[in-house]
């Protein structure tokens, strides 16, 4: 046969070929969280999820444990196209804005049911402040509630005067010089090294992020007290999400609204799993004195005050709508 025609006849499968290729999008994803973690896991069921229910026209590739975008850049990642998607802490970027950090208002609600019920009420506002930024809010889901981990049991205040405070936001910057502690801020990554090197010798974060950083090899007391419980947030390009078809755009949106529920009842799962891994490993499991807890309680009511006084309007009504119940 003539290679013209040859060629003439092997076309029509090349063409349908390369549409098949150009039929996929890849879409890039940043998260700073290691795999273990629940909230990668999760994100790996909602990529994974994503993929089915378009037939494999959208696929995702997770960056995980910070190895493509480290915390404070992955928003600005999406932001300019470098990642369509990624995942950050809210309260990381409240310097760009404080409505960002409610969530890390100690003791401002007593359970993940009580931070789910904040996370609703913040939604609007968040996804008006991300929209003007070119962004789209897919799905928040909270941290099971934050303790202490110390090296001795906490028996008052007075034991973390001077102490060097790991912090991970604004929020937690102005916990420490309340308690008279020297605020040092440390990327999850880099805790167990902090620590190791005596940068850190105190921190409140969650039981979960101690099993990932494996906190038992440099404290000894893990203090769970409900501190906080944050959020991470799941954000994608507007730009991006709405170049895809009307039905890939809706299949996004569905199976993030399906991630957020799963993540949710994770958080759940975790934290009493994460507080008996943690116990497994040594760690003694504290408690707090009514009398330090009555002080600490203080030490969040001064800070919910204050940050309405930055807020502004917006914060008292999300305050105000939270209390009422």
């Amino acid at each position: 046969m003539p290679f013209t025609r040859r060629a003439a006849l092997a076309a029509p499968g090349i063409l349908a070929l390369s549409g098949a290729a150009r039929a996929q999008t890849r879409w890039q994803m940043a998260t700073p969280y290691p795999d273990g973690n629940f909230h990668t896991r999760n994100i790996r069921e909602f990529t994974a999820d994503i993929e089915q229910a378009t037939g494999g026209k959208l696929a995702v590739t997770i960056h995980s444990n910070a190895s493509l975008l480290p915390m404070p850049q992955i928003k600005r990642g999406v932001q300019t196209g470098q990642v369509q998607m990624g995942e950050i802490l809210l309260a990381a970027y409240s310097n760009e804005d404080t409505f960002l950090e409610v969530d890390s208002l100690p003791f401002l609600v007593p359970d993940l049911d009580g931070a789910r019920k904040l996370a609703g009420l913040q939604r609007p506002y968040l996804e008006t402040r991300f929209a003007r930024q070119g962004l789209s809010l897919l799905y928040t889901v909270g941290w099971p509630a934050a303790g202490f981990y110390t090296q001795a049991p906490i028996t008052s205040l007075e034991m973390f005067r001077g102490s060097r405070f790991r912090t991970f936001s604004p929020l937690t910057n102005r916990f420490a010089a309340l308690i008279q502690a020297n605020p040092v801020q440390v990327q999850q990554a880099e805790l167990a090294q902090a620590f190791a090197t005596g940068i850190a010798t105190a921190m409140v974060t969650s039981a979960q992020t101690g099993v990932d950083t494996s906190a038992w090899d440099y404290a000894k007391v893990f203090t769970p007290v409900n501190f906080s419980m944050t959020k991470n947030a799941v954000l994608v390009s507007r730009r991006a999400l709405e170049g895809l078809p009307a039905d890939l755009q809706q299949a996004v949106l569905a199976a993030a609204r399906r991630a957020e529920d799963r993540g949710w009842r994770q958080a759940k799962e975790a934290q009493d799993a994460a507080q008996a891994r943690l116990a497994e490993k040594g760690m003694v499991i504290g408690d707090v004195p009514p009398e330090v807890m009555a002080g600490l309680r203080q030490v969040g009511a001064t800070m919910a005050e204050e940050w309405v006084g930055r807020a502004g309007e917006d914060g008292r009504k999300l305050l105000d709508a939270l209390r009422a119940g």
